[in-house]
């Protein structure tokens, strides 16, 4: 029988408490990993609520495919709110995927390493894109995103004795929670720092 994530997590003398109070979580991969992606790109250091009016601007405007992408003025992009920095790392990700030929499929038989290094080989696509990816795109379980503030925050809500900035100590503590640290992000995101859970 396959262990229930949850229910080992629930275990934790730490995160258990808030997988009590927020329930069973899943982790599971995009219905489209494309336009799953651009919303990320539109994430990337901005407000969530800033993200979210670009992306209903952009979604209205255009087919989110990588050749409506490809096909869209650079002018329509940047009407809808995209720096020009984001559009030109959207094309680049719209370029990546015609040409590579990405789907989920692509990466199935890629570790979570492989597929980190093959995302931010595209200029735009840092790690916590490429991790944002894993987790929300891909559906993998084991995906820690050290780069989050978000999950930053509520690892040092949870260890008072770990600083915001301290990453590496993070990235130790969050073993215990392997192989679902994809859930105990979740978590972090909802029950400890009570963010939506939609990097």
């Amino acid at each position: 029988m396959t262990p229930d994530p949850n229910e080992s997590l629930r275990a934790d003398s730490k995160l258990g408490p808030a997988v009590d109070a927020v329930g069973p979580l899943r982790v599971e991969p995009a219905e489209d990993f494309f336009a799953r992606f651009v919303v990320s790109i539109l994430r990337q250091q901005v407000s969530m609520e800033s993200a979210a009016a670009t992306r209903e601007r952009l979604f209205d405007a255009i087919e989110v495919t990588p050749e409506g992408v490809l096909d869209a003025d650079d002018e329509i992009l940047r009407d809808a709110g995209l720096s020009r920095q984001k559009t030109g790392y959207v094309n680049n990700v719209a370029r990546a995927f015609v040409e590579n030929g990405y789907s989920r499929a692509y990466f199935e038989g890629m570790d979570d390493d492989a597929v980190r290094a093959e995302l931010t080989s595209i200029t735009g696509v840092g790690a916590w894109t490429a991790d944002m990816q894993l987790l929300f795109s891909l559906g993998r379980p084991d995906v820690f995103p050290v780069g989050d503030l978000g999950i930053r925050k509520g690892m040092a809500r949870l260890f008072d004795d770990l600083a915001v900035e301290d990453r590496a100590a993070m990235r130790d503590r969050a073993e215990r929670w392997a192989p679902y640290r994809s859930y105990a992000s979740l978590y972090l995101w909802r029950g400890v720092e009570g963010d939506d859970v939609d990097g």
